[in-house]
């Protein structure tokens, strides 16, 4: 989950000024944590100490109100109730890192992706795009070469993962959705040489830049085994204790 954070962290500049070349500094003096990494963490502390995904994702929006929600999240996270809302947004797909990375077999990786997405995003889009990066995370991890993941995804969810990053860069725009940021985020992953180069290719594109790069840093930290000392202390360096507190501890059980 660590790789996420750092996705978030390092892609939440370019999220309002976009760019379109793998040319940029990591950490800039603006970087910092948002929603993604917030209910990343959210979805991490369920797995570690139980509890459910729709009371601690109210409970991290009240501690963290201005990390940079959508509207319909921060309407339902204010609200007395807890029904989803049918979203097929990327948020599902943010946040579910820590799920490829607890779980020890696909069917229980998919079943619990599920499980974080519908509380909130219940459209099979924003489950789709929840399962396939859980997917991606959990093969990457157990070792599975990008040839393997590659065709599970395409096979399994339906995405198009032909494009190149060259092919896809010119054109791309801002895009919310599962179907219009997820199978970008992999391709991301898929053409990458290292981690770094991963989050690179991901920023790049020049669309939502910390999603993407959120939802290629788990898949790139995954495959690669690890986050590269430097990036790992500049993210834990940018976030506050209770956060940092959650990542350790479910980085010294689960993570790399």
């Amino acid at each position: 989950m660590l790789g996420a954070i750092a996705g978030d962290i390092i892609g939440s500049v370019y999220e309002i000024n976009p760019i379109k070349t793998k040319d940029f500094s990591l950490f800039q003096p603006k970087c910092r944590f948002t929603d993604d990494t917030v209910l990343t963490v959210a979805v991490a502390d369920v797995i570690l100490q139980g509890g459910t995904y729709s009371k601690e994702f109210k409970s991290y929006y009240r501690r963290y109100p201005d990390a940079g929600y959508g509207g319909n999240f921060a309407a339902w996270a204010q609200s007395s109730h807890s029904e989803p809302y049918n979203s097929w947004g990327n948020g599902s797909a943010m946040r579910v890192s820590p799920v490829g990375f607890a779980f020890n077999n696909l069917d229980s990786v998919l079943e619990e992706a599920k499980r974080t997405a519908e509380v909130t995003h219940n459209h099979p889009e924003g489950i789709k795009g929840a399962q396939a990066t859980a997917a991606a995370v959990f093969l990457a991890r157990t070792s599975q070469d990008k040839a393997v993941i590659k065709s599970y995804i395409e096979t399994t969810f339906g995405y198009d993962l032909k494009p190149t990053i060259s092919q896809i860069r010119p054109t791309y725009q801002f895009d919310v959705s599962c179907q219009g940021s997820v199978p970008q985020s992999i391709i991301a992953f898929l053409e990458s040489t290292d981690f770094e180069d991963a989050l690179r290719n991901a920023i790049s594109l020049g669309g939502d830049s910390d999603t993407i790069a959120c939802i290629t840093g788990s898949i790139a930290q995954a495959f690669y085994g690890g986050v590269p000392k430097a990036i790992r202390e500049q993210v834990l360096f940018h976030l506050d204790q209770q956060l940092s507190s959650v990542t350790e501890e479910f980085t010294r059980k689960y993570d790399l």
